[in-house]
């Protein structure tokens, strides 16, 4: 089985009882929650905690840590107001809305530089652009320090389905997976989605469906429609001996290019071997290329991603070829392609009216419908 980043699952975590009474306590947002959830669970290994300014700077500057090793955006613990300010060997308690999810280990307090931090990794500094909102909101006050996690799963939306990097790498190896794609979605699967993911199962041993759960932006389909969607469609038209479905906790940056690699070292960590990138992947807007976000794999040596991305063109419903198809299989003209916008979809669902089955599965669409309502 593919080895997590860096050689080793680091997972992190503590019992409640194991908490001590009268630390101080630090809030985090829910970016942060799901970030520290991750931390916990081994899913964003090498890492042990919040980056300290070492790991920050070199990741803004140079998409690896400080020690050499790939990692492509900023996890950080802002300082919230009304929070006490740490000191380096500070121990302190980890709280989200009142609720205790972990320790920290404070290692140093740090300023960055927030407009900065969106020119790097979002490349732009466009207050329309979420991942820019969300910044502006921040302090430039950064802890950093290692941590410890509680499993709040069972507390937890979609619990059945919130495994951890372990739990799904003995899910591979009871079913004799040696090879594994995983698909990362925060949208419903369209039929263009179930082709590039067919395809992907021809070349390995399973599928991951793996989408992500955390915050995403307002407008953005809830998680808990889509996750009826997802079982849905995976029960069926996928074969239930080569497919698995998991939640991904992490909340979007919309950071296209480098969002890319982070979603795909991750699935590393949850054992995948290869990871499907199309176009546009963690795009908003117009602020990235199309294709830019297979492109930043070319920037590292194979070998220090470790997990092979599959390259997909954007696909569509052909009617003359009378299948779906890519622009490398379809010699026809876009006139011939069943393509809707998302504007032009959320339309038809308003109006009571299933979009064509060439762009959606029925199914889907009739809880899209009532998902809306």
């Amino acid at each position: 089985m593919i080895e997590p980043h860096g050689g080793k699952l680091i997972e992190r975590s503590i019992s409640p009882e194991a908490i001590p009474e009268g630390l101080p306590v630090l809030n985090l947002d829910s970016r942060e929650a799901s970030d520290l959830e991750m931390i916990g669970c081994g899913a964003l290994s090498p890492l042990s905690g919040f980056m300290n300014s070492d790991d920050y700077t070199s990741v803004l500057e140079r998409m690896r840590l400080s020690d050499g090793r790939v990692f492509s955006l900023p996890v950080t613990l802002s300082h919230k107001p009304g929070d006490p300010v740490p000191v380096s060997g500070d121990t302190a308690v980890l709280q989200h809305e009142g609720s205790v999810r972990g320790l920290i280990t404070v290692t140093d307090v740090f300023r960055r530089d927030l407009l900065h931090e969106a020119e790097t990794t979002l490349l732009t500094t466009d207050p329309a652009h979420p991942g820019v909102e969300y910044l502006g909101g921040l302090t430039e006050t950064c802890i950093g320090g290692e941590v410890r996690a509680v499993d709040c799963r069972d507390s937890q939306p979609f619990r059945e389905f919130r495994l951890t990097p372990s739990e799904t790498r003995e899910l591979f190896r009871s079913n004799g997976w040696n090879s594994v794609v995983a698909f990362q979605t925060r949208n419903p699967i369209h039929r263009a989605h179930e082709y590039i993911q067919k395809c992907a199962m021809e070349i390995v041993d399973g599928l991951l469906v793996h989408p992500l759960v955390g915050d995403t932006k307002e407008g953005d389909i809830s998680a808990e429609v889509r996750m009826r969607c997802y079982t849905e469609l995976l029960s069926g038209y996928f074969p239930p001996d080569r497919t698995a479905l998991s939640v991904f906790p992490a909340a979007m940056r919309y950071a296209g290019p480098r969002e890319a690699i982070f979603h795909a070292i991750a699935r590393k960590n949850y054992g995948c071997t290869h990871f499907i990138v199309g176009r546009d992947h963690a795009g908003v807007g117009n602020y990235y290329g199309t294709y830019d976000a297979q492109k930043i794999f070319d920037s590292f040596d194979p070998n220090e991603i470790g997990i092979v991305p599959l390259r997909f063109e954007h696909s569509y419903f052909c009617r003359t070829c009378g299948s779906m198809a890519t622009s490398r299989t379809c010699p026809h003209t876009s006139e011939h392609h069943v393509f809707l916008s998302g504007t032009r979809v959320r339309a038809m669902l308003a109006a009571g009216e299933l979009p064509p089955v060439e762009f959606t599965r029925p199914e889907v669409a009739r809880i899209l419908m009532g998902g809306r309502t």
